[in-house]
């Protein structure tokens, strides 16, 4: 009995869910049970895949995005990489009884030293010039079989829609030619994929899809759909190569939803005179740790799908203008007035913020102070200083339609699954453990979700 993980990352419960046209994973949902799964804090891409991986939160992993800060100085942001987990994820424990597959699971470069293969993520700088495999020679394997493999869509903010669609057709065959190469002549206990495709036709085309939409255009509504039927017969040909008694699992990390706009926090912060800059730029730009005044700044935030404020105390960063006993009524007075901001119409925005300590098990490296989901994340983070206004329809990285939604999607089946049909409640961190449940493994005492076989029908 063999455990087969498809990772669609961004899918969307309504579609994957209830979109007709998808037959093989209809067939899937009548063979198991399905249902929204709900995501971490924030729900983006890194840390959530390895949050659902090791059944760890992304503050006991101590990452927080994509960048996170590595001390408390004022200039020390890395990009997140393989090595900046230590956590052991599903495929450790599996891979202790047989060798396992993993492809394309960020953060996945450096290549990961798996009991088997491994083929890094979109992370993967330049594949062509970049070993991105484990063992090494898998690469020539792929070469041979697909020539230059594509890790990720460069380039994807664009206005250019066709090119933009035809890359990502191209990213993705090629992706499940490598997938179904490796299923058949690969040995393997474990196998668990992330197809990235699907994110970045959500990001490039939901403004199309959904009517809702404030710059909703009219025309190509099916171009999103029709890519989930392509993903549909993709997968169809890797549920031909299983076995009736292999445990299957289809899953996205997050969800997602309409990008009303962008709202610059770091710009409010400095209207609020929370954020003190040496000279305010005449133009909008991104800011800098150089512009910054950091003897006369409280607050400032790093920019993205969601917010993260950091707060300058006296003691932990090197010009701390905020006393450590005054720290508590700063942030209770920030999450106050961030969720009692308008949007730019003057409507309630309803932006959910967090404390760290409240959200996590374990505050781990250099946590933010708060988090911020503008608007329920109908709203991303703009991080520059220099706007006019502090509500966008522009986005500081280029164009881009959706954001992300807190709730994915999970369609499980397997021989010793006792749940049928629609299933409620189930969280990212109590997917490691359902697998391992399943395929009659132990659950680490370190995993913090739990199985679904062990919840009450």
């Amino acid at each position: 009995m063999r455990t087969f993980v498809i990772g669609l990352d961004c899918a969307a419960p309504e579609i994957l869910l209830g979109e007709e046209r998808l037959t093989n994973l209809r067939t899937l949902m009548a063979r198991g049970c399905y249902g929204r799964l709900e995501s971490v804090i924030p729900p983006i891409t890194v840390p959530a895949w390895m949050c659902m991986s090791t059944s760890q939160d992304p503050g006991s992993l101590g990452v927080y995005g994509f960048r996170n800060r590595t001390n408390h100085s004022y200039d020390a942001l890395s990009v997140v990489s393989s090595q900046s987990i230590t956590a052991p994820a599903v495929w450790d424990y599996f891979g202790e009884h047989g060798p396992v597959v993993v492809v394309g699971v960020p953060p996945g470069y450096p290549p990961r030293k798996v009991n088997g293969v491994s083929v890094g993520c979109f992370l993967t700088p330049d594949p062509a010039r970049t070993e991105f495999t484990h063992p090494a020679s898998i690469k020539r394997t792929i070469t041979d079989l697909v020539g230059d493999y594509p890790v990720d869509v460069v380039g994807f903010r664009s206005d250019d829609k066709t090119w933009l669609k035809d890359q990502i057709y191209e990213m993705t065959r090629k992706h499940f030619q490598v997938i179904r190469h490796l299923m058949q002549h690969v040995d393997w206990h474990y196998f668990q994929f992330v197809e990235i495709g699907l994110d970045r036709m959500h990001h490039g085309f939901w403004k199309f899809h959904d009517r809702a939409h404030r710059q909703h255009v009219p025309g190509n509504e099916h171009v999103i759909r029709d890519y989930y039927a392509y993903l549909d017969e993709e997968i169809g040909t890797l549920l031909n190569l299983l076995n009736d008694d292999d445990t299957v699992l289809v899953v996205s990390d997050h969800g997602a939803q309409r990008l009303d706009g962008g709202f610059c926090v770091n710009e409010w912060l400095y209207r609020e005179g929370l954020l003190a800059l040496k000279a305010r730029p005449d133009r909008p730009a991104p800011l800098k740790p150089s512009q910054i005044d950091w003897p006369r700044t409280r607050v400032w935030s790093e920019g993205g799908y969601c917010a993260r404020l950091f707060v300058n105390v006296e003691g932990r960063e090197a010009n701390g203008t905020v006393s450590p006993r005054d720290y508590d009524a700063l942030l209770d007075d920030l999450q106050a007035r961030l969720e009692a901001l308008p949007d730019d119409r003057g409507v309630p925005m309803h932006t959910r913020v967090f404390r760290p300590t409240d959200v996590y098990r374990h505050q781990r490296r250099v946590p933010p102070d708060l988090i911020a989901h503008f608007g329920q994340l109908y709203w991303r983070s703009i991080g520059g200083v220099g706007y006019d206004q502090l509500y966008v329809q522009e986005n500081d990285t280029g164009p881009d339609d959706c954001n992300h939604a807190q709730f994915g999607a999970f369609i499980l089946s397997g021989r010793r699954l006792d749940r049928h049909g629609p299933v409620e409640g189930l969280h990212l961190l109590d997917v490691a453990p359902t697998l391992l449940d399943m395929a009659g493994r132990a659950i680490p005492e370190s995993m913090q979700g739990r199985s679904l076989l062990r919840r009450q029908p």
